[in-house]
């Protein structure tokens, strides 16, 4: 495989804390080059080839889960299939939804796989997240880098 590691920031930086996934893809990046890094924004299905090319796949994203505004978690394997396909809140998780179903049918979903997600606290139109949020990222990067030495051992 060309990348065994997919990490994929989602959102609409436009939108305060929706941009939170590609934030922390983008200050990922910076940090390990030891995977595949990519703003994702809100492209959904023409994302299928990167996807289908990862053995692992992390997706950063903002996420309504019901908790304080910046408080992370991550959803991982079927934890994360069911996270995505309960109520939608923006157009990019239908997208993402879409994305790893169309990949199931096609035989390609990566076995890892993970949203590490963030509680939004506000997606009204700005150009950076909320401090909550904003604070929460360095939280997202670090949950992402224990996925990845948890899957490689």
């Amino acid at each position: 495989m060309a990348h065994p590691v997919l990490v994929l920031g989602i959102g609409n930086v436009l939108m305060q804390d929706d941009g939170a996934g590609v934030h922390a893809a983008q200050e990922f990046a910076s940090e390990d080059d030891s995977v595949r890094v990519l703003d994702g924004g809100t492209l959904g299905l023409s994302l299928l080839p990167d996807v289908e090319s990862c053995r692992a796949l992390i997706v950063f994203d903002a996420a309504m889960f019901g908790a304080e505004p910046g408080s992370v978690r991550t959803f991982a394997g079927a934890e994360m299939d069911a996270q995505l396909s309960g109520k939608k809140n923006t157009v990019h998780e239908v997208a993402l939804f879409d994305l790893l179903a169309t990949a199931e049918l096609l035989g390609s979903k990566p076995a890892l796989r993970a949203l590490i997600g963030v509680q939004p606290e506000c997606v009204d139109w700005g150009l950076k997240p909320t401090p909550a949020v904003a604070t929460a990222i360095p939280h997202m990067r670090r949950a992402a880098r224990e996925l990845i030495e948890r899957w490689a051992s």
